[in-house]
């Protein structure tokens, strides 16, 4: 089993289990802990596969969107100005608004940013939502696809073509799906059927096959791992490992504990899910998955923030760290 252990003083406080499942394209599974066969929802860690459509459809051409486009539409972004213009940007560019989205709007997780709309007495709207990207790429599709303005009902043709995408990559039939935070549905499959999804898209960033498929794999992670800000924001885990990578790598998160990441090189493709849904346990077993597969260092900062953080109080004084253990 994959483990993360918070320890207080010489106690075992908290201990968090998690699965994994490691594909390697060409080969198979070549490690697992847990049970790999497990169902999951993999929830915003797919984003990469929704936005497939975008670009074999001909409607990232068609809207002459670039890498950053291609990295927003991928990203659980935090709501800083980086992020909202870019989508406002985007949906200005296609004729849309923001009216048009089905995200919904939350509070930007940007601290300066919601800060600056509490003492403006404003509001977020849809653009501050993490999945706003996602969202423009999903409505950039519906104008291709023609289809009504509800694109995120799962009978809808943008839905129907992301879950056509899911089950081709994973090379399974999804069981069903549960509504997303964003509205969107969200597919599940084995947690190997994701790992073998991800294997694909690092096979093709490796200049592996060829036709509309490879293309569109090899372009978004390509676009992920050069403009990881896009991705997520100052401080995010999937930012900084990324941008600690530099370019060996593209990781995504998921709420409820999951996490994948893409290895080009090694043609490996890695998807977790923590039990308990801890996202700092999540964001451990992930930073020692790229430090096991030779892509970070145990000693860079941005690995050991996630697998050995020092726990402090507020004086200051240390009261704990974490322990990771695949065993």
């Amino acid at each position: 089993m994959a483990r993360v252990t918070l320890t207080r003083g010489p106690f075992d406080e908290s201990v968090h289990e998690g699965l994994v499942a490691v594909w390697r394209h060409g080969d198979g599974l070549v490690e697992a802990w847990g049970d790999p066969a497990r169902t999951v929802l993999p929830r915003s860690s797919v984003k990469m596969i929704q936005a497939l459509p975008l670009i074999e459809s001909g409607a990232a051409e068609a809207a002459g969107l670039e890498a950053r486009h291609l990295a927003l539409a991928c990203a659980s972004h935090q709501g800083a100005p980086a992020h909202t213009s870019l989508v406002r940007e985007w949906l200005g560019a296609e004729g849309l608004a923001e009216a048009d989205m089905r995200c919904g709007a939350h509070w930007p997780q940007d601290r300066a940013t919601s800060n600056a709309l509490v003492r403006s007495d404003g509001r977020p709207d849809q653009t501050h939502n993490n999945c706003s990207g996602k969202h423009a790429g999903f409505l950039t599709l519906n104008r291709r696809l023609g289809g009504g303005t509800e694109y995120v009902e799962p009978d809808h043709p943008v839905q129907r073509a992301v879950r056509a995408a899911f089950e081709e990559v994973t090379e399974e039939d999804s069981p069903g799906y549960g509504i997303d935070g964003c509205s969107a549905p969200n597919f599940a499959a084995s947690l190997e059927g994701i790992a073998r999804a991800m294997a694909g898209f690092a096979a093709a960033a490796d200049g592996v096959g060829s036709g509309a498929r490879a293309e569109a794999q090899a372009r978004l992670v390509h676009a992920m791992m050069a403009h990881p800000l896009l991705v997520a924001g100052e401080g995010r885990c999937c930012t900084e490992l990324m941008e600690a990578a530099k370019g060996r790598a593209a990781v995504k998160t998921g709420a409820e504990g999951v996490f994948v990441a893409i290895i080009p090189e090694k043609r490996l493709g890695i998807a977790l899910k923590v039990k308990d849904g801890a996202t700092r346990a999540a964001e451990a077993l992930i930073a020692a998955l790229l430090v096991r597969y030779g892509i970070l260092d145990a000693a860079d900062p941005a690995a050991r923030r996630r697998m050995a953080p020092v726990m402090t109080n507020w004086r200051g004084i240390e009261t704990g760290t974490a322990r990771v253990s695949l065993t």
